[in-house]
């Protein structure tokens, strides 16, 4: 174990992520967060950004392949609605000597240490574990631990992104959050050519009929604005391949046939209609739409908001 002495506190530092991530097309994105990164003066001060987009499009991968290409580690923070204050920064645990240690959380390690912290799926935590970062994430540059006693000033090269999921699984960003992520990254679904590259990378063990049936799929979900991700593509792929060569007897069927099979049984049974499917969510909606038109009476309560007139 790594450890550090800050104003006679010992901490115990965490690991960096050693998985190397290489980003495929979009370069214009990779841009924008490296961009972000660079400090142009003395006295200018690195940016936060945010990337958001649908689960599943690269938010992640993204930022990892942005620190290698700085040869920076990176330290990956996966925030829940649990995430307590302290768990993003200092935890007490009990050692077997019987003494309390002070764990540093990945986000305080990369913060010490000059690397690049990424807080994965950040929208997820409620808003007072934010509170907590707020002078981290701003011209400050610190954390304080409570449980611990002790002010960390951030590294000069440290460096911070958030991820967050475009859906309604998430919480609200407190405003005053929201403006020390600046700027938005948002990250679309990428162009045929670049997302057969995608899919190459990742499964460059895979038959091109897979690959086709795989792309055709993504490309006309894309199309018909449904959520399904390249990451549902790989998964769908991948499930594709095990079933021929698990079960010989897929394998006197067309590739058409293991492909449909492993789509219904990744996304359901209404996946691969994709009309049908597109239908449903536009209907759900206008559904929603209808519902919030229920709270204004008039086009005036619309403009002026749902204030009641004498």
């Amino acid at each position: 174990m790594e450890k550090v002495k800050i104003d006679e506190i010992e901490l115990v530092l965490s690991h960096p992520d050693q998985q190397k991530r290489s980003w495929i097309g979009q370069e214009e994105l990779m841009e924008q967060i490296l961009a972000c990164w660079l400090v142009v003066a003395p006295e200018d001060l690195p940016l936060c950004p945010r990337l958001v987009g649908k689960p599943g499009m690269g938010k992640t991968t993204l930022a990892m392949a942005a620190a290698a290409r700085l040869e920076k580690p990176v330290y990956i923070y996966q925030c829940t609605m649990d995430t307590r204050p302290e768990d993003l920064i200092i935890t007490p645990v009990l050692a077997e000597s019987g003494k309390i240690q002070y764990h540093a959380s990945s986000l305080v390690t990369a913060a010490i240490r000059g690397g690049i912290a990424v807080l994965d799926e950040a929208n997820r935590m409620s808003e007072k574990s934010w509170a907590s970062l707020a002078p981290l994430l701003d011209h400050r540059r610190y954390v304080e631990s409570i449980v611990a006693g002790v002010k960390i000033h951030a590294h000069p090269d440290f460096r911070c992104c958030v991820t967050m999921n475009d859906d309604a699984s998430t919480y609200e960003v407190p405003d005053y959050i929201t403006s020390r992520l600046q700027p938005m990254i948002q990250l679309e679904f990428p162009e045929r050519e670049e997302e057969m590259a995608i899919l190459r990378y990742n499964l460059p063990f895979a038959p091109e009929e897979i690959l086709n049936l795989t792309l055709d799929f993504l490309q006309r979900s894309h199309e018909a604005r449904l959520d399904y991700s390249i990451r549902d593509g790989l998964s769908i792929a991948r499930y594709a391949l095990k079933i021929r060569n698990y079960h010989s007897r897929e394998r006197k069927f067309p590739w058409k046939d293991t492909f449909q099979k492993a789509v219904k049984q990744t996304l359901g049974e209404d996946a691969l209609d994709i009309k049908k499917r597109s239908s449903q969510i536009n209907r759900q909606h206008l559904t929603n739409l209808a519902f919030l038109e229920d709270f204004f009476t008039s086009e005036k309560d619309w403009m002026d908001g749902n204030e009641e007139t004498e």
